[in-house]
């Protein structure tokens, strides 16, 4: 008769699988994905590198999960704030500035996950992340211009020029060896950048 795991065991595997993700989640978040090495999670969370591959085959697996965790969580915010009241340019103004604020709040985690080297399972949830980024904004643009509130355009176009836009002005201040300057004026510039991207003048509110 195959054995069949109790609801017991199963909870007990979910708790310590749990505990791996959040371990290895804080090592990322403190120093990156290259310092969450299997034997550096484990001593996070109290257990040997041998617990930890009977839940994740492999490092690639793991930090895929802490790579997906972490992205959808801030996703999540974002589509939150993308949903809330108010005009289509102030949503997205509000939504450019909460991803800037919230990157520039956690840097070393969020240079993490937008541009730090990793391995090609997590680059491949990186790309798919970026999509998700893409249609996010997309949506709002769409939104935008059924409402005669943004010019005519094409909104996978514009969404997708808006994540690599605000990717690309947030990466050097995120790195790791980046002097920080003054945060609430590079917030102002690239969302000012974003909606001029959306064919939105800065003095138009």
């Amino acid at each position: 008769m195959p054995y069949r795991r109790t609801e017991k065991t199963e909870r007990r595997l979910a708790e310590v699988r749990e505990r791996i993700v959040s371990a290895a989640w804080d090592v990322v978040a403190e120093s990156g994905f290259e310092a969450a090495a299997m034997s550096a999670v484990a001593e996070r969370a109290d257990l040997s590198a041998g617990g930890i591959y009977r839940h994740f085959p492999s490092r690639g697996d793991l930090l895929t999960e802490v790579f997906r965790r972490a992205s959808g969580h801030e996703l999540d915010v974002l589509a939150s704030v993308a949903a809330s009241d108010g005009t289509v340019r102030h949503r997205l103004a509000r939504v450019v500035v909460t991803f800037a604020r919230r990157a520039l709040d956690g840097r070393r985690l969020a240079y993490a996950l937008i541009a730090e080297p990793v391995d090609p399972s997590v680059d491949a949830a990186r790309l798919d992340y970026r999509r998700r980024y893409r249609d996010l904004f997309a949506d709002l643009v769409r939104e935008g211009v059924t409402r005669s509130e943004l010019p005519a355009q094409d909104p996978e176009l514009t969404g997708a020029a808006l994540v690599g836009a605000v990717a690309e002005c947030l990466v050097g201040p995120l790195a790791p060896d980046h002097d920080h300057a003054d945060d609430e004026s590079l917030i102002a510039n690239v969302t000012a950048l974003a909606l001029n991207l959306t064919g939105v003048t800065t003095d138009a509110g």
